[in-house]
Formats: C-alpha cells, structure tokens, sequence
C-alpha cells in the first residue's frame, strides 16, 4: 500500500469489535430492532449515527463476515498494485480471493475489497450506510455484500466480484467494441428491477446516487447496484418527502431535488431516465461533445426523444442501426416520462421494469425490422 493509504487519521468512529458477538450478549434494545430493518441512524437521537457494535450485534443470523485487517492483507497480496481494480470517493478497491481455508464457511470465489481512505470524499457514515443497507437487504439486482472490516481506524469492506465492472466501463470505453442492444436492455431491465425493489420494500430506500459507475456488471451482463454511501430510508408514512442536504452526481439529480433538497423515490426514476438515455446515445451525462445547452445530455436528447422522426438522431451511431425500432422508440419513450421536470409525471420503477420487460426479445423484434424493411 502507498504511504497515503497507510496514514490514517487518528479519530475513532465508535467500538468496532473483529469478532460478532453472541446473541447470548446482544443489548436488550438491539433484539427489537433485529426484528425490523436496522436504520441507519438511532431512532432515540437523530443526531447519533450507530456504531459499527450496533452493527455487528444487530446483523447476527446474517451470512456477514467479519474479518480482521490481517486476513484481507492475505486476500489481496497486502493491497497489491497488481491487485488494484481502481478508485473512487470512497477509496482504492482490489481483488482478491477467499475460500474456506481463510474462515469456515466461506464460499470460495473472488472478491473485491474496498478500503475507505479517511483523506477522500467518503467517509465512516457511508461505510455504515453500506453494511446496513446491503447487511440486509439481498436481491439479484444487488451486489452481494459478504462481509467488512473495523479494525481500530481502519473500514473495509467486501464485496463479491464483479467479472465486466462498471456500465461506465463499458459504455463509454474508448476503442471497442459497442455494446449491443440486446445487452444494454438487460442491463435497463437489471438496474430497474434493483431500484425498483428497494422501493418496495417495507419502507422504502431511496438510492439517491443512480448511475453508470455504480451499476456493475457480471460475466453474463447482470445489472448489480453497488455504492450504497449515499442511500436514504424514505419517509414515514404520513409524509410525502425527505428533506436532506443536497449530495450526488452532476447531471444525474432531479431537477426538485437540485433546487429544493425534497427527496421521493422519484427522484431515483429520473436518475434512471439519465442512465436510460445513456444507454441509448452511447453518451455521458454530462457530455462534453455537445456544444449547446450546458452540455448536459438531458437538456440536449429529451425534446427529440418524443419526435419519432427525430429519435435516429438521438440513437449511438456505434450500433448502426442493429437495435429493435420499435423498442428504441418504447425505450424512448421511457426515458422521456422518467426525465419530467416534475416528479408526478414519472412512472414507478414497478411501471419501468414492466415496459422493459417487453424489450428483451431482440431477435424476434430485429427481424421484424428485417422484414418490414424488405
């Protein structure tokens, strides 16, 4: 590891234990809140964000691993440069690999081990947000979290490893090969049904920093949402919204959002609008080639994605013309709900997953378009 990676600040951030304890030692007011979704923040104090020993007592019965700092330096050839997969906000994230022989039980497979940088823009409340959201919530469409590290001021975390990294990895890497149709709806479909299922949940979770870098990829193209830092339990039932300090990724936000700080689950549907757009145009958010209107894809792509005559301007030029005509306009016409300046307008993710659903047999649709060409 770098020199900057071995200087920690020295602050603590709570009791971090290495070892679960036993539900024989749990706290009394920890054995309610296991039967529910644990919070991110003690109900009792707003004001108190919980401990990694809230955590680890909260969790048991979960397949979570604790590991020491010790085991993870085996795991990734002491945080090689070989190993390095790359780095974000949170901190530089490596690959390794775990099986039983390091802890009984483990299943043995790759794994990426992301390392929080206290010098970086993330920090101990994300690693939380993390541990509790993914501690709990398990979906196909989520990354799976298999365990973390609190070791005095050191905060890792484990994930398992995603073989095709990011969307942006994909999408938007110079020099090759474009990603066909067929995949780039899948992965609509994988990310929409990930959100869509944390809106569903018994109190719903708003994702809050949707995009290309956070939705990852498996060897089959699987869409897994990843980096959960920034997530946000919805509100309670008698209230319509959240009112938070303004955090997430330029040209991904929803407009409300940006100017009034009022966060909804459909403030997530039009961050998927963005990704949605993305993956059709072949471009960024936030796209430097567009001269006009603040280079904001958006702003460029929505006022031609409802004119059928105009949509081929709009659709990547890298796929040259082998996608689904009727599915680009569907998908269009998707994309352009999802990015309503208002959040009433947009559909539920449970609408979106459905409208994509239809979009997945490229084949049959492609030869349509054969046909109809002839």
């Amino acid at each position: 590891m770098s020199q900057k990676k071995l200087r920690w600040k020295s602050v603590m951030f709570g009791c971090c234990t290495t070892v679960a304890p036993s539900p024989e030692s749990r706290r009394p007011e920890l054995k309610q809140i296991s039967l529910q979704r644990l919070s991110l923040m003690d109900k009792s104090d707003p004001s108190s964000p919980l401990s990694a020993e809230d955590i680890s007592n909260s969790l048991i019965g979960l397949t979570l691993h604790v590991f020491t700092l010790a085991e993870l330096e085996i795991v990734t050839n002491k945080f090689s440069w070989n190993n390095l997969l790359g780095e974000g906000g949170f901190g530089p994230v490596y690959k390794g690999f775990v099986d039983d022989k390091l802890r009984p039980g483990l299943e043995t497979q790759p794994v990426a081990v992301k390392l929080l940088d206290l010098e970086g823009l993330q920090g101990h409340r994300e690693w939380l947000a993390e541990i509790v959201f993914l501690g709990q919530l398990r979906h196909p469409n989520l990354v799976k979290l298999i365990g973390y590290c609190c070791e005095e001021v050191h905060r890792l975390l484990v994930y398992e490893y995603m073989a095709r990294g990011s969307l942006a990895d994909q999408l938007f890497r110079r020099y090759s090969v474009a990603m066909p149709w067929s995949i780039r709806m899948k992965i609509a479909l994988g990310a929409a049904k990930g959100l869509a299922f944390l809106h569903e949940t018994d109190r719903p979770v708003i994702y809050r920093d949707f995009k290309t870098s956070n939705i990852l990829l498996d060897s089959a193209y699987t869409a897994k949402l990843s980096d959960f830092g920034l997530a946000k339990d919805g509100p309670e039932e008698d209230e319509t919204h959240l009112e938070t300090r303004i955090m997430g990724t330029r040209g991904y936000a929803a407009p409300e959002y940006v100017t009034t700080g009022d966060l909804t689950t459909k403030s997530d549907v039009y961050g998927f609008g963005v990704v949605l757009l993305e993956l059709l145009t072949g471009r960024e958010s936030m796209d430097k080639s567009l001269r006009s209107r603040g280079q904001s894809l958006v702003q460029w792509a929505r006022p031609l994605l409802k004119d059928l005559k105009k949509l081929d301007r709009v659709m990547d030029p890298r796929l040259e013309g082998r996608y689904c005509f009727k599915g680009s306009q569907t998908a269009a016409a998707l994309a352009y709900k999802c990015l309503s300046n208002r959040p009433k307008p947009r559909p539920t993710m449970s609408d979106a997953v459905k409208i994509l659903e239809t979009l997945q047999d490229f084949d049959e649709c492609f030869c349509e378009n054969l046909c109809n060409a002839g």
